[in-house]
């Protein structure tokens, strides 16, 4: 079915050609939504956004002209639209919220500073630590690798590999201690 026989089939009240029309696009019209959203609003808000839009030509199915471009790219111009809209309302009800806890939470120097010192005391460590020890722990607590990856990467059995972790763990909370 086109885009064309959908929308005259929506517009005749047709729920079918409106399914159709959301199974067709949701993704589409998901990937516009959160790319807006992204790292602002929960997963609830980007899922309203894309309802809302197919409500909306549900409801208004005359709005959509043809000849003035895609299905596609109206509704994905109307994601985008409602996106920015809820973008903007999210800001506005967190704006008091974030002046009052920025300074207090999120720019904390004295937490960053201690952070920073920690940091550069657990790398010095780490540094001493021999091979092939130093490379298990940096494969596992900086790239976040499984045992049974970092067991294929350096060709040792996984239990070894664990057994690596568990003992350089311990070591490492002895070096800290020692360089307090």
């Amino acid at each position: 079915m086109s885009d064309v026989q959908m929308i005259k089939a929506i517009r005749n009240g047709d729920e079918t050609a409106m399914g159709a029309v959301m199974e067709r696009y949701s993704g589409l019209l998901w990937s516009v939504a959160s790319a807006v959203l992204n790292g602002v609003a929960p997963v609830q808000e980007v899922e309203e956004c894309v309802a809302d839009v197919f409500v909306y030509l549900w409801q208004n199915p005359d709005k959509y002209d043809e000849r003035k471009g895609k299905l596609k790219s109206w509704l994905a111009l109307m994601a985008r639209s409602r996106a920015i809209d809820r973008y903007r309302a999210i800001l506005q009800r967190n704006e008091a919220e974030i002046e009052e806890n920025i300074i207090a939470e999120k720019w904390d120097v004295c937490e960053d500073i201690c952070e920073q010192e920690l940091r550069g005391r657990l790398w010095a460590c780490i540094r001493r630590m021999e091979e092939p020890d130093r490379e298990a722990m940096v494969r596992r607590y900086y790239y976040d690798q499984k045992p049974k990856e970092i067991a294929a990467a350096m060709g040792i059995p996984k239990k070894q590999v664990e057994n690596r972790l568990y003992q350089g763990k311990r070591r490492l909370r002895r070096m800290l201690l020692e360089t307090q």
